[in-house]
């Protein structure tokens, strides 16, 4: 994995004041355990992977695409005092938890699960065909508190998703090829392409990079062709 990954470089006036980093599907951390079904890609420090130039960025501290074979997944384990939200991009995702809550996740929906002071949870390929997955991992502002969840079924294009607890906002662009869109102006903005091409501040990100933007300011992506793309607008911390 690239320890600093593509500098874009620093723009004024009607562009993005700064592009932190362009983050290559190929370079992500390759973790999971293939033998069991299981292949993952880290975009962050994540378990026996240390990288300290890549802790987080604004409030998210991980970034993971999950690959599950039918039939595998991730046994119950404990989270804490962090915000995971998911995002299915192929098959579906078996969510059982602690707090009584046993949902599938299916693409276009997307599944939020406060840790706060502690809760545990199994994730689960229980369906005939492979399952892909993103997991977004945020910190929260304040610690502590009581566990909450939910599933928004459906997520419509350019709906914005409010995550309060952790200052952050996530924008879904599900993008024709030549649409534009614009990036929100903020302190951070992470930008994940799930689907498709889009140029971003004259880059061309592909499925699986991502872009780390500081300070934007009139930003714009266009999709080069039929895209469906993530973006994270964050407050300072």
């Amino acid at each position: 994995m690239g320890s600093r990954g593509e500098s874009v470089g620093a723009r004024t006036g009607a562009t993005v004041d700064r592009v932190t980093d362009v983050r290559r599907a190929h370079e992500r951390f390759q973790g999971g355990d293939p033998a069991a079904g299981i292949e993952s890609r880290h975009a962050f420090s994540f378990g026996p992977h240390y990288d300290p130039d890549h802790l987080r960025f604004g409030a998210v501290i991980a970034c993971n695409e999950e690959r599950l074979a039918p039939g595998a997944g991730f046994d119950e384990h404990p989270h804490s005092h962090t915000e995971i939200v998911t995002w299915v991009v192929e098959g579906e995702l078996t969510h059982r938890d602690s707090t009584g809550h046993e949902t599938v996740v299916r693409p276009g929906d997307l599944q939020r699960l406060s840790a706060a002071s502690g809760v545990r949870h199994v994730e689960r390929n229980a369906g005939p065909g492979p399952l892909t997955f993103l997991q977004m991992w945020l910190a929260p502002r304040e610690p502590g508190g009581d566990p909450s969840y939910e599933v928004v079924r459906g997520i419509a294009d350019s709906t914005p998703y409010a995550l309060p607890e952790a200052g952050a906002m996530l924008h879904v662009r599900r993008l024709s090829a030549g649409e534009r869109t614009a990036v929100p102006d903020a302190a951070y903005v992470y930008a994940h392409v799930v689907r498709g091409e889009v140029l971003l501040d004259g880059a061309r990100l592909t499925p699986g990079d991502a872009a780390r933007l500081t300070d934007t300011k009139g930003a714009e992506a266009v999709a080069a062709t039929a895209s469906e793309l993530l973006v994270w607008e964050m407050r300072g911390t």
